[in-house]
């Protein structure tokens, strides 16, 4: 297949887009419904059928689909294939320390390839470029599905994966890298590191840069392409649609398109959950149309954004959402990992001598965010020899790496120093710089 048979649905007449969204729709429930316990068990509450969709519009009246639906049928319980028919899984981080499981088809593998080579190409990438995939390869959706979308453009992939700053610095200059894949935050810390070992990134072939699994602000992306000489993406996904290749921006720079001939986007209201029109800001809920393994119907993804359906200046007919600014949940996302106090609550209960009182400190130093958990242990610890302190905290670390999969300092406070709330108590203080 070639690349402009692959990138035809970008530029499809809207007419026929949604024909071919309710085709999808329409065989993506019927799958569903046959095949997926709780999908039936919904669809059958409302008196819904595959039969009742007749336009797209008609998805606002299915049942939403949200994580705990996915932690609740934890490890295989929303799948619609045979595990014989399943190619491989992914995992992402719970609320309860339990991974999110999806899984793939082969037909799967395809479809996120398809949306990761034109998300590629809606960035400039062509097969001439060289792409050093700085995302975690692994359970992580990032790795994996950057690097066949980019091999199937026909790009030069080096698989080197997170970590290894100096590394990484060594690669991009060395092998005359065009295009880096990363979170933005690893991006301008490569660029501080590098001018500490005396290396411009302004003065490397590097061009372009596609940076996802955290939310950045537009005054990070002047920053990156200031300081880094290069044009910086944003990307956008979630391990439970497919991974990253959802949406992407083009060189426009104005808004991200949605693949939406596989991802059906709606935006409503966080709190009523009603369906809000294009250009209103709201939650973004997000429909699989061609997934076999793990179909999502109406999946709450509690990022806030709002889909804009003016043209785009080049040329796609893709609807855009706009850059997520917040969520409508407690989560934040530290290195690319997705945390929630009450992971953090979990586990620092779970080791004795620790109070239930605790403050989250985000901070961002040389570009990289990191986070400081205060937790208030009891008087009797607190007086106790500085080996027992030394002790509980290692303790706390290694709990908390358990659970989030990630590493964070921990201070032990007295008791009583943390700042206590009669309303809802105030667990994350954010002092990164926007």
């Amino acid at each position: 297949m070639s690349f402009l048979e692959v990138s035809a649905p970008d530029y499809l007449p809207l007419a026929q887009m949604r024909q071919l969204q309710l085709a999808r729709l329409r065989a993506l429930a019927a799958r569903a419904y046959q095949n997926v316990q709780l999908y039936r068990t919904r669809m059958d509450e409302r008196g819904l059928g595959p039969e009742s969709l007749c336009d797209p519009s008609d998805l606002g009246r299915f049942p939403f689909t949200t994580k705990a639906d996915l932690r609740d049928t934890y490890p295989f319980g929303l799948f619609a294939s045979p595990m014989s028919e399943v190619v491989r899984l992914h995992a992402s981080s719970g609320t309860t320390g339990k991974p999110i499981v999806v899984a793939y088809t082969r037909e799967d593998l395809e479809v996120w390839t398809n949306v990761m080579v034109r998300a590629f190409a809606a960035c400039g990438l062509t097969h001439g470029d060289v792409v050093q995939n700085a995302y975690g390869y692994g359970l992580f959706t990032g790795g994996l599905g950057a690097h066949y979308g980019a091999e199937a453009l026909g790009a030069t992939v080096i698989p080197i994966s997170g970590g290894n700053t100096d590394r990484q610095i060594m690669v991009l200059r060395d092998f005359r890298v065009t295009a880096i894949c990363c979170t933005p935050s690893y991006f301008i810390h490569l660029v501080e590191r590098a001018g500490e070992l005396g290396v411009s990134i302004r003065e490397l072939p590097l061009r372009a840069g596609i940076f996802g699994a955290e939310p950045w602000t537009d005054s990070m992306r002047r920053h990156i392409q200031t300081e880094g000489g290069i044009q910086a993406f944003d990307i956008y996904g979630l391990s439970e649609i497919v991974g990253p290749g959802v949406a992407i921006e083009c060189s426009c720079q104005d808004g991200l398109h949605i693949f939406e001939d596989h991802f059906y986007p709606e935006i409503v209201d966080p709190e009523s959950g009603e369906p809000l029109p294009d250009g209103a800001e709201g939650e973004l809920v997000l429909t699989t149309l061609s997934k076999q393994a793990m179909p999502m119907i109406r999946y709450r993804t509690r990022d806030i954004t709002r889909l804009i359906a003016q043209p785009c200046g080049c040329g796609r007919t893709l609807r855009r959402m706009a850059r997520i600014s917040r969520r409508s949940d407690d989560m934040f996302i530290i290195r690319g990992v997705n945390v929630f106090p009450s992971q953090i609550e979990a586990a620092l209960l779970e080791v004795e001598g620790t109070l239930p009182h605790y403050q989250i400190i985000l901070t961002r130093l040389k570009g990289l965010d990191a986070m400081e958990v205060q937790v208030e242990v009891t008087p009797e610890f607190f007086s106790d020899k500085v080996g027992a302190m030394e002790g509980l905290q290692e303790r706390l670390v290694d709990a908390l790496d358990h659970t989030l999969g990630l590493r964070v300092s921990v201070r032990l406070v007295e008791p009583h120093t943390i700042q206590r709330s009669e309303g809802k108590a105030k667990r994350v203080i954010d002092r990164r710089e926007p």
